[in-house]
């Protein structure tokens, strides 16, 4: 088979999947996981069912699809602020900010009964663990965060203090979530 024709499938193919995925993800949203059905996403994606089933299997391997390239996205783009140019407790204080939006955002207790059990983010919570490590060992190099607790435990902690943010209602309550969190952090004079 040429090359062109190779790269036309490839891309029909991606196209079909981001499809697949936002249609279920939208489905969800606005129906509940229970109620949406391989023929309801078939029909609003615009493709035979049969075909949707060479696609995924399942409503639960679509959401797990979707859930694995949320969390790609997610997690590049806090590499992303990890890595810029400014002092490491601003990039520190940024990465735990867009953490609490995120985890905010995609707080959904029905999708996450659905989805964690089966151990699917543990990959994902090692790299954001190894990620918030290394900003806090950046900051500690420089004296901006304590030193008297390691950096990975400290990672954990501000971890689980950003958790929070779930189940908090408004983006001012998310910014003195992440402020005291960094308060903690500090070093202790």
């Amino acid at each position: 088979m040429p090359r062109l024709w190779n790269e036309t499938i490839e891309a029909h193919r991606r196209d079909v999947t981001d499809s697949i995925l936002a249609t279920t993800a939208a489905l969800v949203t606005e129906h509940g996981i229970r109620a949406v059905t391989m023929s309801q996403i078939a029909e609003q994606v615009g493709i035979g069912r049969a075909t949707l089933y060479k696609y995924y299997p399942n409503v639960e391997a679509i959401l797990i699809a979707w859930q694995h390239r949320r969390i790609a996205g997610h997690l590049a783009e806090l590499t992303e602020l990890s890595d810029g140019p400014s002092p490491a407790i601003g990039r520190l204080s940024n990465a735990l900010r867009r953490y609490a939006s995120i985890t905010h955002e995609s707080h959904n207790a029905e999708l996450a009964s659905l989805l964690h059990p089966g151990g699917h983010l543990e990959a994902a919570q090692d790299q954001l663990h190894g990620l918030m490590t290394r900003l806090i060992e950046d900051a500690v190099r420089d004296g901006s965060v304590r030193t008297d607790v390691p950096p990975s435990e400290l990672a954990s902690f501000s971890l689980h203090a950003i958790g929070a943010a779930c189940d908090v209602k408004s983006a001012a309550a998310r910014e003195r979530l992440v402020a005291l969190t960094m308060d903690a952090l500090l070093p202790r004079r």
